[in-house]
């Protein structure tokens, strides 16, 4: 039985890179590690008591969600384990796949199992793209084992992959590459004279390496791409050292882990928030400009910092809301560059200012007494009378106009039957609101005796 050619990319990624000598393969590609035990960063799955040193050591692999930052390995771990465990590797990507694609390499599997008797892991690029029409076609032939499924993504599977889908496998985490591993990966390729840069005759110096390690991030790819590129420019010179400056330039401007619409974002504004919350300047205005180098939208975070004024800080510094709404005018204004010294102003003094969420408290106190007792009669003195038969029927009898009183102040029962004073608002002892406490703990009737005033309300 012949299977369709040209539907699927059948292969083993290192085909690719059995000749290590050639310079158009990139390094990374050349680098792959050829063993699970050789992939770095991710012993806790990889190592010899990791779960997929035991999955494979089963005979039967499980569908995976491989989940992590790009250059983690995602790629690599489906090629070693398909190698490893006997299965054909199939490699669809979803930037480019859609459901005919899924049918055509679900059909070959098939085929290949019962012409055959070889299981096939189906590595699907970029899970999180497929729609839910494209995750729901995959999910009968998975549930069968027709295929077993090896999806990678840099977003929350939570988020992005069907929950019946997600329910069939097992997902797992990949860690962000430490500083360490990026460093091993970078000297391992310069040393290697098979696949690596071992026969290129370039050195890098100990600050060109720290340089390379910092603007990699956590992508060993990013790093392998990088050094490789320094290591073309240096490789003619007479002295061919890699050094801090051809590091940089190599690498460019970092590109930031940060995506707009998945888990890092939601991570990172948290962190922006709670930053401003534990009253440390620093971690706000570094999370701020975070987002903001990661091509945040500036208005979002100056929203996040109104919200913030108001639930985080409130009458313990009225002045909070005004200079947050002041950003926002102040930015509309002047826009960008410029528009971020507001932004971190704003950041500084939301971050410093003193803290009461009386506000937010106030608010879920008086829904949930509106919520249990519903719209309880307004008293009547308060009620207006703009009728002879209003008037009649009592109502604004006896309300106390507090203008006719010495202190501006006469105490009155403004709340409906059976609800007390202070039940809902409860001035905090921080900032601004310790006055107010004061001030509302004190207040007492005046003498009844009026001063000139209209008695109108």
């Amino acid at each position: 039985m012949k299977l369709r050619p040209g539907r699927q990319q059948e292969s083993n990624l290192f085909d690719a890179a059995a000749d290590g000598r050639r310079d158009d393969i990139p390094l990374a590609e050349r680098m792959r590690p050829r063993t699970l035990e050789a992939v770095a960063g991710q012993d806790h799955l990889t190592g010899h008591d990791g779960f997929l040193a035991r999955a494979v050591a089963s005979g039967t692999l499980p569908s995976l969600i491989l989940w992590g930052p790009p250059g983690t390995g995602k790629t690599t771990i489906a090629s070693l384990l398909a190698a490893s465990a006997g299965y054909q590797l199939v490699t669809l990507s979803a930037v480019n796949a859609g459901v005919a694609e899924i049918r055509a390499a679900v059909q070959d599997a098939a085929d290949r199992r019962r012409y055959h008797q070889q299981r096939t892991l189906l590595f699907i690029d970029e899970i999180h793209r497929f729609n839910k029409g494209q995750q729901d076609a995959l999910l009968p032939h998975v549930e069968r084992g027709t295929v077993t499924l090896a999806g990678a993504t840099t977003e929350n599977p939570s988020f992005y992959v069907n929950g019946a889908l997600l329910s069939r496998a097992r997902v797992l985490v990949l860690n962000p590459l430490t500083p360490e591993a990026i460093r091993m990966l970078i000297e391992r390729a310069l040393a290697d004279e098979a696949n690596g840069l071992g026969t290129w005759g370039v050195t890098l110096s100990p600050e060109g390496l720290d340089a390379l390690v910092q603007l990699a991030g956590c992508d060993g790819r990013r790093a392998l791409n990088a050094l490789e590129t320094a290591a073309r420019f240096a490789r003619g010179r007479k002295n061919p050292v890699i050094g801090p400056e051809e590091a940089r330039f190599a690498a460019q401007k970092q590109s930031l882990l940060y995506d707009k619409s998945g888990e890092e974002h939601y991570n990172t504004i948290s962190a922006f928030i709670k930053s401003m919350r534990g009253s440390d300047p620093d971690a706000a205005i570094y999370y701020m400009v975070r987002m903001l180098e990661a091509g945040e939208d500036p208005l979002f975070l100056i929203r996040r910092m109104v919200i913030f004024a108001a639930e985080d800080i409130g009458n313990a510094d009225p002045r909070a809301l005004t200079l947050a709404v002041s950003t926002l005018q102040a930015f509309e204004f002047v826009g960008m560059p410029e528009g971020v010294l507001p932004m971190s102003q704003c950041a500084a003094f939301l971050a410093t200012a003193p803290k009461s969420n009386t506000t937010i408290a106030s608010y879920k106190a008086a829904r949930e007494i509106v919520k249990e007792h519903g719209a309880l009669p307004v008293p009547k003195h308060l009620r207006n009378a703009p009728t002879s038969l209003m008037k009649d029927l009592g109502y604004g009898a006896g309300y106390k106009y507090p203008h006719n009183y010495s202190g501006h102040y006469v105490k009155e029962n403004h709340l409906p039957d059976p609800l007390q004073p202070g039940c809902i608002y409860q001035p905090s002892e921080s900032g601004e609101e310790q006055a107010i406490r004061r001030r509302m703990a004190g207040l007492q009737s005046p003498p009844p005796e009026e001063q000139p005033g209209t008695g109108e309300d």
